[in-house]
């Protein structure tokens, strides 16, 4: 650790110079130099999301919390940009702080982890810093990875220094995963046997979004929809992704005048490149922003906002779900699963593994390997209502199966706490 110290001294130097003379919020945020001036007092609980997937990942717990320990308050941190507005947006009012989580050097580091002072540190998923977890442990403070997993990407990286691993998880006083078969590769790892384990996956147990039929009426008037219209919701879609997209709903709309395609791109930045794309295959596109003010209808609507596709998913007859048609991994299934639609995905589907492959064996999803078959998957299912009620009601039960992994994580964050 002090060679990793040492190597952040530099680089800790020209950045502190820099925030000096630019006035960047974000990167005075990231160098602990404006934490929020009110923060928890000491025995807080802390809890901390790397993105936008982590925080709403994080939602649940952080309710389940407020129930089990009305009496602690919780610090919420968030790494990147997006996370950041995403957390402000739904937990703001909710927790007692929210904060941009600063650097791993040693200075940024001591400074916030002396200010929070928390009763335990609570890590969703993933951004394993080894400064922030050995100063934490040196202070007394356990460190719960919470909902882990490790795809065969990652496990890969981490086979090729295998001890440089497991010193920078020594820290951590539980690592608690979502799956049997994350837990396995964490052990081949040489993780110690009884520091690893399987919890579930907490985000089955989030309250997903539910909407009554005037809800639903009020959200189809909002993005110029009708009920009687079939919706195609294409959720998290990478580059290279929404261009197959395109091509099979032009086919398909010969034969389905009234299908339309709401595309959310995991990037809302790229909204004006695929609305681009969009008018340039001869389909009228219109974006989430402007649509109330547009008076012509559309084929396509490109959602650049954060945090409606959960809504979106709700009015949908069948969802895609991206990052799955190119090598990215996939994204989570379980939103429009668990509003009782047909769900769909590509062949790569490595970060949801375990999810992926139980949703397809109870019936609720199907894997398109190219556009070809999901031409054919969805002229299928747009055919037949009846295939589609099915598959839906196979995918919500799917869901509601697999709750359960939100009390088992909450057990063991009471009995890490300190004085807890």
């Amino acid at each position: 650790m002090f060679l990793y110290h040492f190597l952040w001294t530099f680089p800790l130097f020209f950045l502190l110079t820099a925030a000096s003379f630019s006035g960047s919020k974000r990167l005075k945020g990231r160098l602990a130099l404006n934490l929020p001036e009110r923060l928890p007092n000491k025995g807080n609980l802390w809890v901390h999301a790397l993105s936008v997937g982590e925080v709403l990942s994080a939602i649940p717990l952080l309710e389940q919390l407020k129930v089990a320990f009305p009496g602690k308050d919780i610090v919420f941190s968030v790494a990147t940009q997006s996370g950041m507005i995403l957390a402000k947006e739904k937990l703001a009012g909710r927790v007692a702080c929210i904060m941009t989580l600063p650097v791993d050097a040693w200075w940024c580091m001591r400074r916030v982890v002396n200010r929070v002072n928390p009763s335990v540190f609570i890590l969703v998923e993933t951004d394993l810093w080894p400064g922030l977890l050995s100063l934490l442990k040196r202070k007394g403070v356990r460190s719960l990875l919470v909902n882990g997993r490790i795809s065969p990407r990652t496990l890969k990286s981490y086979q090729k220094a295998p001890a440089v691993v497991r010193r920078m998880l020594a820290p951590l006083a539980y690592c608690l995963m979502q799956t049997d078969l994350d837990r396995d590769r964490l052990l081949q790892l040489g993780m110690e046997r009884e520091k690893v384990i399987t919890t579930g996956n907490i985000k089955f147990d989030r309250d997903m979004v539910t909407l009554d039929s005037e809800e639903k009426e009020r959200w189809f008037e909002m993005l110029g929809l009708k009920p009687s219209m079939q919706i195609w919701v294409a959720g998290s879609t990478h580059e290279g992704e929404e261009a197959a997209l395109l091509r099979v709903f032009r086919d398909l709309k010969r034969k389905f005048p009234l299908l339309r395609l709401i595309i959310a791109p995991r990037d809302v930045a790229r909204s004006h490149e695929i609305s681009s794309m969009t008018s340039n295959q001869g389909m009228a596109v219109a974006l989430r922003t402007t649509v109330a003010k547009k008076s012509h209808p559309y084929d396509v609507l490109v959602l650049n906002t954060v945090g409606e596709l959960g809504h979106v998913y709700a009015l949908g007859s069948v969802a895609f779900v991206g990052g799955s048609f190119v090598p990215i991994g996939g994204h989570n299934l379980l939103e429009p699963a668990a509003f009782g639609i047909p769900v769909l995905f590509g062949p790569h589907t490595h970060n949801f593994e375990f999810m992926s492959e139980s949703i397809l064996k109870a019936g609720g999803a199907l894997r398109v390997r190219n556009g070809t078959e999901l031409h054919d998957v969805m002229e299928r299912l747009l055919s037949d209502p009846g295939l589609r009620g099915r598959m839906g009601d196979r995918a919500k039960a799917f869901v509601v199966e697999n709750r359960g992994a939100l009390g088992r994580v909450v057990g063991y964050v009471a009995q890490n706490m300190v004085g807890g």
